[in-house]
């Protein structure tokens, strides 16, 4: 009976090295976000030169949080990203709100923003020089994005083989863009730069949802912390990774959204559904078709490697007690955490249904930067309770104190630039105060059984699903 539970046992060994680490945040930034948000950091910015301004200073700011991240993996040996940082420096409650966010709004919408890109940019061949119609372009989204889930649920192997394929795509779709705009800026097409710092369009109240639109772009420099325990030397390794990563997404964005100035004037790039694809028919009409084909698989290739990190996360927290164990469970034929996979599903499908792009983007953005914020909060809370303990990578103080600051800064500022959506996504984080102290501090206080322990057991049997034991070596 030993011999057999060893068998099963599913161990994450320690296979990341820095050129996959590279890659993994490669491939997790350069996503749906640089297709999209060149629209919404325009329209909150106000001008060319001010939208500019904002995309280097999301990526500065990018730079930061990955530096504060880099110290926490090194200080934090386990798995986990933003939960495990926020439950080991400032505790429990704050850990399941940020949770309880998470897999109730924050997943699902950035989800569901992906997929949208992804069945508007499939589409916009096809209806080309019109918008796709919505109700086709939320079919569309809803069709890929369950393509995804099936993957994800059927094989581990192939999702992964199919991510490291679009993460190739992903960087030749920046190319086939940042190639002939450079070209033509080059042969004196200038014209869309001039007076670039419009002052009277600028509207400061509405900046926090240009920054917001800018950072969901650069999104995915903390990937490396979902997977920590499997990474070789982290101490060396997750610096490194997001140093060299993040610069290379910079230098790429900036040249990606001057290319689109140069060919799209501004109420060009406004009025267009598809950024990426109003560019190619200006410039490179001979690749009309080729170019959103592959934006809509650099979208399809977010929406996979979301999943994989978003697992890694619910094993954690059903390791630390704060989820259901059912959440952390494998299929015992196909290895994939199937309830994982299946709790997004009916998520994801209600907010494409009933959101656009931009009111999702400010719905979770409010609370992923609120809690990535706490976290960087938490490294100082850190370094403060444990001044001997030695870290072997270090950054200057002000690094995590700027990023959290300008993290709760937008996140407060945010309230008066959309309240509706904002109120909303505060509302969510906020419905996990009675759900922590009426079941889950209450559990972790009395150590009693899971009061959903009859339910697991009964959707384990019909999922055919076991509880995996987490190793590294």
């Amino acid at each position: 009976m030993g011999k057999d539970k060893k068998e099963e046992a599913v161990f994450l060994r320690k296979k990341i090295t820095l050129l996959r680490a590279f890659s993994l945040l490669i491939g997790s930034m350069v996503g749906s976000g640089i297709f999209i948000s060149p629209k919404g950091v325009l329209q909150n910015s106000g001008s060319v030169g001010f939208s500019l301004v904002v995309w280097f200073a999301c990526g500065l700011l990018s730079m930061f949080g990955a530096l504060s991240y880099a110290e926490l993996g090194t200080r934090i040996t386990k798995s986990g990203g933003h939960y495990i940082y926020i439950l080991e420096t400032l505790g429990p409650l704050p850990s399941f709100l940020f949770l309880w966010a998470e897999f109730f709004a924050i997943r699902p919408a950035n989800s569901a923003v992906v997929s949208l890109a992804f069945g508007r940019y499939m589409l916009e061949p096809f209806f080309a020089p019109c918008a796709a119609p919505v109700p086709a372009v939320k079919l569309v989204s809803l069709l890929g994005y369950y393509m995804v889930l099936t993957l994800n649920s059927w094989s581990v192997t192939w999702s992964a083989r199919l991510q490291t394929a679009l993460s190739i795509i992903k960087l030749l779709a920046l190319a086939l863009i940042i190639v002939p705009g450079m070209m033509l800026l080059a042969q004196g097409h200038t014209e869309n730069f001039q007076d670039a710092f419009d002052r009277q369009s600028l509207v400061l109240d509405k900046l926090p949802l240009a920054f917001y639109a800018g950072m969901f772009a650069y999104s995915g420099w903390f990937q490396t912390s979902f997977v920590r325990e499997e990474l070789v030397r982290p101490e060396r390794n997750i610096p490194l990774a997001v140093i060299v990563s993040v610069i290379t997404v910079i230098v790429g964005y900036m040249l990606t959204n001057i290319s689109y100035y140069t060919v799209l004037g501004t109420q060009d790039v406004l009025a267009s559904p598809a950024v990426a694809v109003s560019f190619v028919q200006r410039a490179f009409k001979s690749l009309i078709s080729v170019v959103p084909v592959l934006v809509a698989l650099s979208c399809f290739g977010t929406m996979n490697g979301g999943i994989f990190t978003f697992s890694r996360t619910l094993f954690v927290a059903s390791r630390e007690g704060q989820w259901p164990p059912l959440f952390s469970m494998i299929h015992i034929r196909r290895h994939t955490p199937l309830p994982a996979v299946m709790l997004m599903f009916p998520l994801v499908t209600a907010m494409v249904c009933i959101g656009d792009i931009y009111h999702l983007m400010n719905f979770f953005s409010f609370s992923r930067w609120l809690f990535i914020g706490l976290a960087t909060l938490g490294l100082i809370v850190h370094r403060h309770r444990h001044p001997e303990l030695h870290s072997p990578f270090k950054v200057p103080l002000f690094v995590p104190i700027s990023f959290t600051i300008i993290c709760l800064f937008t996140v407060a500022m945010s309230f008066y630039s959309d309240p509706v959506n904002i109120s909303i996504g505060c509302t969510m984080v906020l419905s996990g105060f009675p759900v922590y102290y009426l079941i889950i501090h209450r559990q972790m206080s009395s150590r009693c059984r899971s009061p959903f322990y009859y339910l697991t057991h009964k959707l384990q049997l019909l999922l055919e699903v076991v509880q995996q034991e987490i190793k590294t070596y």
